[in-house]
């Protein structure tokens, strides 16, 4: 049997007055309407619900068995229109954001911080993937949204640009002979270099700008973590080819320095990735405000 919550909340409001004319009043309609929507219930059930008196009704113990479970229905209801308007205030909510650690490190912690200031009550859950990990946890509904390098090709996926961002090659002392020097692309490519995996979005893109030139990189090493270049980096293990915004101590100390390359890298672009044509969470459109705005 099809359920007909407008019968059903009928029902409920008549119960609740005692009455068929105050039940008619409560939900703006005639009384006759109502009876007529009490009798199709009826019907439909196979049962007898109230005993009709000259002004009042009264329920049958079937009434009063269904009135107890349509009570806690109409509560949960209520309960979830309240979360609802609650949501829509920012008063609660969640959001499931997918972002890397250097670009979360680095470029995202002063918006959350200034997000978790003025929404408290909203609760950001953080996943660590890479671009190609955040748009998997993306179609699988593990994160709501996701800050991932562009291009995307995925058309499942909407990526509104978000910002650009400069990856660059940095070298401690032991290369210093670079210092100062226009370093071509093909010099780089026979130096050691420390770059992300090639799952990596980042590397995708840099290999890709390679390519384009007619070189290719063979790394003398691999990492999953920026931060880890920055290490080996730091220490003379190679040159590291890392997001600007994560060595700006490490130059400021003199422990770094950014080779100067006689082509430069164009500058990587990022965006917000969300679901094409599925809407977002108040909290979540709030907070892809706060970021393109930042």
């Amino acid at each position: 049997m099809d359920i007909n919550f407008e019968l059903y909340k009928t029902f409920y409001i008549v119960a609740k007055s005692g009455s068929f004319s105050a039940a008619a009043r409560e939900l703006f309609v005639t009384q006759s309407a109502v009876s007529q929507s009490i009798k199709t219930l009826e019907t439909q059930t196979g049962s007898t619900l109230f005993i009709r008196g000259a002004k009042n009704v009264k329920l049958t113990s079937v009434g009063e068995m269904l009135y107890s479970h349509v009570g806690q229905a109409y509560a949960l209801l209520k309960t979830a229109e309240g979360k609802m308007l609650e949501m829509q205030s920012l008063g609660s909510g969640e959001i499931r954001l997918g972002v890397g650690d250097t670009i979360l490190h680095h470029l995202l912690i002063p918006v959350l911080q200034k997000f978790i200031n003025k929404y408290p009550n909203i609760k950001i859950q953080i996943n660590n993937r890479t671009s190609p990990g955040i748009i998997d946890s993306l179609k699988s509904g593990a994160v709501d949204l996701g800050i991932v390098t562009l291009p995307v090709a995925d058309k499942a996926i909407e990526t509104p640009e978000f910002r650009d961002v400069e990856d660059v090659f940095v070298a401690s002392s032991r290369f210093n002979h670079l210092k100062g020097r226009d370093v071509s692309l093909n010099d780089l490519t026979s130096l050691p270099l420390l770059l992300l995996k090639k799952d990596s979005s980042t590397r995708r893109n840099l290999d890709l700008y390679f390519t384009s030139k007619g070189l290719s990189i063979a790394p003398e090493i691999e990492l999953e973590s920026m931060e880890l270049l920055v290490e080996l980096s730091r220490i003379g293990l190679g040159i590291a080819h890392v997001l600007k915004e994560s060595v700006v101590d490490a130059i400021r100390k003199e422990e770094l320095f950014i080779l100067k390359l006689a082509e430069p890298i164009p500058p990587r672009k990022l965006g917000i990735a969300k679901l094409r044509n599925v809407p977002l969470s108040p909290s979540a459109e709030v907070f892809t405000s706060m970021l393109l705005s930042s």
